[in-house]
């Protein structure tokens, strides 16, 4: 699944940096997760950075957006073939 982030975020700016597939952007009111660039980051670590990095626990799994993780590797190889 790609995740999602909740309106408890305070835009504190750390998960943009943190992401490995740019996938997070500053929306109109608070950072936004792009689900299709989102791979929980599979494939660079072992677990999602921006949860990792996010102080106030605002970013759960987005249901809207189920995906296995094969899904999400072979999203990650398009994302990371794309950069070559």
């Amino acid at each position: 699944m790609a995740l999602t982030i909740t309106d408890e975020c305070i835009n504190c700016d750390v998960c943009e940096p943190a992401c490995p597939n740019q996938a997070i952007f500053q929306g109109p009111d608070i950072y936004e997760i792009a689900p299709e660039r989102c791979t929980e980051c599979v494939g660079h670590f072992d677990e999602p950075q921006c949860r990792s990095v996010c102080p106030v626990d605002c970013i759960p799994l987005d249901l809207l957006h189920v995906e296995s993780h094969e899904q999400l590797l072979a999203k990650y190889r398009l994302l990371t073939a794309a950069k070559l």
